[in-house]
Protein backbone atom coordinates (compact mmCIF):
# COMPACT_ATOMS: atom_id res chain seq x y z
CA UNK A 1 0.00 0.00 0.00
CA UNK A 2 1.44 3.33 -1.04
CA UNK A 3 1.49 6.08 1.54
CA UNK A 4 1.67 9.79 0.75
CA UNK A 5 2.27 12.88 2.82
CA UNK A 6 -0.71 15.15 3.50
CA UNK A 7 0.85 17.75 1.16
CA UNK A 8 1.11 15.23 -1.64
CA UNK A 9 -2.45 14.04 -1.09
CA UNK A 10 -3.75 17.61 -1.13
CA UNK A 11 -1.92 18.25 -4.42
CA UNK A 12 -3.37 15.06 -5.91
CA UNK A 13 -6.89 16.06 -4.90
CA UNK A 14 -6.38 19.55 -6.35
CA UNK A 15 -5.23 18.17 -9.70
CA UNK A 16 -8.06 15.62 -9.82
CA UNK A 17 -10.67 18.22 -8.95
CA UNK A 18 -9.37 20.61 -11.60
CA UNK A 19 -9.51 17.83 -14.18
CA UNK A 20 -13.09 16.94 -13.32
CA UNK A 21 -14.20 20.56 -13.32
CA UNK A 22 -12.63 21.07 -16.74
CA UNK A 23 -14.96 18.31 -17.93
CA UNK A 24 -18.05 19.93 -16.38
CA UNK A 25 -18.12 17.48 -13.46
CA UNK A 26 -18.93 18.71 -9.96
CA UNK A 27 -17.71 16.38 -7.25
CA UNK A 28 -19.41 16.25 -3.86
CA UNK A 29 -17.52 17.83 -0.99
CA UNK A 30 -16.87 14.47 0.61
CA UNK A 31 -15.00 13.33 -2.52
CA UNK A 32 -12.40 16.05 -2.72
CA UNK A 33 -12.07 17.43 0.80
CA UNK A 34 -8.85 16.64 2.71
CA UNK A 35 -10.90 14.89 5.40
CA UNK A 36 -11.90 12.26 2.84
CA UNK A 37 -8.34 10.94 2.53
CA UNK A 38 -8.78 8.64 5.53
CA UNK A 39 -12.30 7.59 4.53
CA UNK A 40 -12.93 4.26 2.79
CA UNK A 41 -15.63 3.49 0.26
CA UNK A 42 -16.89 0.74 2.54
CA UNK A 43 -18.75 3.38 4.55
CA UNK A 44 -17.13 2.42 7.82
CA UNK A 45 -18.55 4.25 10.82
CA UNK A 46 -16.90 7.55 11.71
CA UNK A 47 -15.20 7.81 15.08
CA UNK A 48 -16.70 11.26 15.55
CA UNK A 49 -20.16 12.14 16.78
CA UNK A 50 -21.18 13.51 13.38
CA UNK A 51 -24.70 12.68 12.27
CA UNK A 52 -24.77 10.48 9.18
CA UNK A 53 -26.77 11.87 6.27
CA UNK A 54 -27.55 10.14 2.98
CA UNK A 55 -28.42 12.19 -0.13
CA UNK A 56 -29.45 9.95 -3.05
CA UNK A 57 -29.14 11.37 -6.57
CA UNK A 58 -29.88 10.26 -10.11
CA UNK A 59 -29.64 11.58 -13.61
CA UNK A 60 -31.89 14.68 -13.75
CA UNK A 61 -31.94 15.32 -10.00
CA UNK A 62 -32.14 19.03 -9.20
CA UNK A 63 -28.67 20.47 -8.62
CA UNK A 64 -29.58 23.53 -6.54
CA UNK A 65 -31.50 21.37 -4.09
CA UNK A 66 -28.73 18.78 -3.95
CA UNK A 67 -26.05 21.41 -3.33
CA UNK A 68 -28.11 23.20 -0.66
CA UNK A 69 -28.70 19.98 1.27
CA UNK A 70 -25.12 18.72 1.11
CA UNK A 71 -23.38 22.07 1.68
CA UNK A 72 -25.62 23.25 4.52
CA UNK A 73 -25.55 19.99 6.48
CA UNK A 74 -21.77 19.80 6.12
CA UNK A 75 -21.63 23.24 7.79
CA UNK A 76 -23.54 21.75 10.73
CA UNK A 77 -20.84 19.11 11.06
CA UNK A 78 -22.79 16.22 9.56
CA UNK A 79 -21.09 13.43 7.66
CA UNK A 80 -22.85 13.68 4.30
CA UNK A 81 -22.73 10.85 1.76
CA UNK A 82 -24.06 11.30 -1.77
CA UNK A 83 -25.21 8.03 -3.34
CA UNK A 84 -25.97 7.39 -7.00
CA UNK A 85 -29.08 5.27 -7.65
CA UNK A 86 -28.06 4.54 -11.26
CA UNK A 87 -28.62 0.80 -11.87
CA UNK A 88 -25.25 0.32 -13.56
CA UNK A 89 -23.37 1.64 -10.52
CA UNK A 90 -22.13 4.73 -12.36
CA UNK A 91 -21.28 7.50 -9.87
CA UNK A 92 -21.46 10.49 -12.23
CA UNK A 93 -25.00 11.85 -12.59
CA UNK A 94 -26.02 14.46 -15.15
CA UNK A 95 -28.35 16.73 -13.24
CA UNK A 96 -31.53 18.43 -14.43
CA UNK A 97 -29.73 21.48 -15.85
CA UNK A 98 -26.81 19.58 -17.34
CA UNK A 99 -24.25 19.93 -14.53
CA UNK A 100 -22.56 16.65 -13.62
CA UNK A 101 -22.22 15.56 -10.00
CA UNK A 102 -19.99 12.73 -8.85
CA UNK A 103 -21.50 10.71 -6.01
CA UNK A 104 -19.45 9.22 -3.18
CA UNK A 105 -20.89 5.73 -3.47
CA UNK A 106 -23.67 3.61 -4.93
CA UNK A 107 -27.10 3.16 -3.38
CA UNK A 108 -26.39 -0.57 -2.96
CA UNK A 109 -23.37 0.22 -0.78
CA UNK A 110 -25.28 2.91 1.10
CA UNK A 111 -28.08 0.45 1.84
CA UNK A 112 -25.69 -1.45 4.10
CA UNK A 113 -25.34 1.55 6.43
CA UNK A 114 -27.41 3.24 9.12
CA UNK A 115 -28.47 6.85 8.61
CA UNK A 116 -29.66 9.59 10.92
CA UNK A 117 -31.28 11.35 7.95
CA UNK A 118 -32.09 10.53 4.34
CA UNK A 119 -32.83 13.62 2.23
CA UNK A 120 -34.13 13.47 -1.34
CA UNK A 121 -33.63 16.29 -3.85
CA UNK A 122 -36.29 16.76 -6.52
CA UNK A 123 -35.99 17.39 -10.23
CA UNK A 124 -37.71 15.58 -13.08
CA UNK A 125 -37.36 12.89 -14.15
CA UNK A 126 -34.76 12.52 -11.40
CA UNK A 127 -37.47 11.98 -8.78
CA UNK A 128 -38.85 9.13 -10.88
CA UNK A 129 -35.42 7.50 -10.90
CA UNK A 130 -35.33 7.77 -7.10
CA UNK A 131 -38.82 6.27 -6.90
CA UNK A 132 -37.74 3.32 -9.05
CA UNK A 133 -34.68 2.51 -6.92
CA UNK A 134 -35.58 -0.58 -4.90
CA UNK A 135 -32.66 -0.22 -2.45
CA UNK A 136 -33.57 3.42 -1.77
CA UNK A 137 -37.24 2.67 -1.12
CA UNK A 138 -36.21 -0.13 1.24
CA UNK A 139 -33.97 2.33 3.09
CA UNK A 140 -36.80 4.87 3.38
CA UNK A 141 -39.19 2.22 4.68
CA UNK A 142 -36.59 1.17 7.23
CA UNK A 143 -36.14 4.81 8.22
CA UNK A 144 -39.90 5.23 8.67
CA UNK A 145 -40.27 2.06 10.72
CA UNK A 146 -37.41 3.13 13.01
CA UNK A 147 -39.01 6.60 13.37
CA UNK A 148 -35.85 8.19 12.03
CA UNK A 149 -35.93 11.33 9.93
CA UNK A 150 -36.33 11.37 6.17
CA UNK A 151 -37.06 14.31 3.90
CA UNK A 152 -37.91 15.30 0.35
CA UNK A 153 -38.16 18.51 -1.65
CA UNK A 154 -39.74 19.67 -4.92
CA UNK A 155 -41.13 16.76 -6.97
CA UNK A 156 -39.94 14.04 -4.59
CA UNK A 157 -42.69 14.32 -1.92
CA UNK A 158 -45.27 13.64 -4.64
CA UNK A 159 -43.33 11.32 -6.92
CA UNK A 160 -41.43 9.28 -4.32
CA UNK A 161 -43.09 9.57 -0.93
CA UNK A 162 -46.73 9.66 -2.04
CA UNK A 163 -46.35 6.80 -4.51
CA UNK A 164 -44.70 4.56 -1.92
CA UNK A 165 -46.96 5.29 1.05
CA UNK A 166 -44.25 7.28 2.82
CA UNK A 167 -46.07 10.59 3.28
CA UNK A 168 -46.91 11.67 6.83
CA UNK A 169 -50.53 11.40 7.89
CA UNK A 170 -51.18 15.07 8.63
CA UNK A 171 -49.33 17.51 6.36
CA UNK A 172 -46.69 17.80 3.63
CA UNK A 173 -45.75 20.10 0.78
CA UNK A 174 -44.13 19.80 -2.65
CA UNK A 175 -43.49 21.77 -5.84
CA UNK A 176 -46.69 23.78 -6.51
CA UNK A 177 -47.61 22.22 -9.85
CA UNK A 178 -51.10 20.73 -10.26
CA UNK A 179 -49.98 17.17 -10.91
CA UNK A 180 -47.75 17.11 -7.85
CA UNK A 181 -50.32 18.83 -5.64
CA UNK A 182 -52.92 16.26 -6.65
CA UNK A 183 -50.64 13.46 -5.46
CA UNK A 184 -50.47 14.91 -1.93
CA UNK A 185 -53.96 16.46 -1.79
CA UNK A 186 -54.97 14.57 1.36
CA UNK A 187 -52.16 16.16 3.39
CA UNK A 188 -51.36 19.24 1.32
CA UNK A 189 -49.86 22.32 2.97
CA UNK A 190 -48.85 25.54 1.24
CA UNK A 191 -46.03 26.25 3.69
CA UNK A 192 -42.54 26.43 2.23
CA UNK A 193 -41.17 23.86 4.69
CA UNK A 194 -43.34 21.38 6.58
CA UNK A 195 -42.26 19.27 9.56
CA UNK A 196 -44.59 16.40 10.32
CA UNK A 197 -43.18 14.02 12.89
CA UNK A 198 -40.04 12.53 11.43
CA UNK A 199 -40.85 13.65 7.86
CA UNK A 200 -39.73 17.02 6.44
CA UNK A 201 -40.87 18.30 3.05
CA UNK A 202 -40.34 21.47 1.03
CA UNK A 203 -41.31 23.07 -2.28
CA UNK A 204 -38.34 23.61 -4.59
CA UNK A 205 -35.05 25.31 -5.43
CA UNK A 206 -36.04 28.64 -3.89
CA UNK A 207 -36.94 27.06 -0.55
CA UNK A 208 -33.95 24.71 -0.43
CA UNK A 209 -31.82 26.72 2.00
CA UNK A 210 -34.68 26.94 4.50
CA UNK A 211 -35.31 23.24 3.95
CA UNK A 212 -31.67 22.35 4.56
CA UNK A 213 -31.54 24.50 7.70
CA UNK A 214 -34.62 22.73 9.00
CA UNK A 215 -32.92 19.40 8.35
CA UNK A 216 -29.96 20.64 10.34
CA UNK A 217 -32.24 21.75 13.16
CA UNK A 218 -33.79 18.28 13.28
CA UNK A 219 -30.32 16.81 13.84
CA UNK A 220 -28.55 19.48 15.90
CA UNK A 221 -31.22 21.72 17.44
CA UNK A 222 -32.59 25.21 16.85
CA UNK A 223 -29.71 27.10 18.44
CA UNK A 224 -27.20 25.50 16.06
CA UNK A 225 -29.53 26.05 13.10
CA UNK A 226 -29.89 29.73 13.94
CA UNK A 227 -26.11 30.02 14.20
CA UNK A 228 -25.56 28.43 10.78
CA UNK A 229 -28.34 30.52 9.23
CA UNK A 230 -26.72 33.72 10.50
CA UNK A 231 -23.37 32.67 9.03
CA UNK A 232 -25.06 32.01 5.69
CA UNK A 233 -27.01 35.31 5.83
CA UNK A 234 -30.34 33.48 5.73
CA UNK A 235 -33.31 34.89 7.63
CA UNK A 236 -35.40 32.31 9.46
Amino acid sequence: ILQFSSTAMTLMHTVLTATLLSRNVIVSSAFYSPSSVARSTSLRMSSSDAKRVLVPIADDSEEIETACITDTLTRFGASVTVASVKPDGELVCKMSRGIKFMADTTIDAAAKGEWDLIALPGGMPGAEHLRDSVPLISLLEKQRDAKKTYAAVCASPAIVLASKGLLPEDSATCYPAPGFREAIKDVESHDEVVVSGNVITSQGPGTSLKFALQLGESLYGKEKADEIAAQMLVER
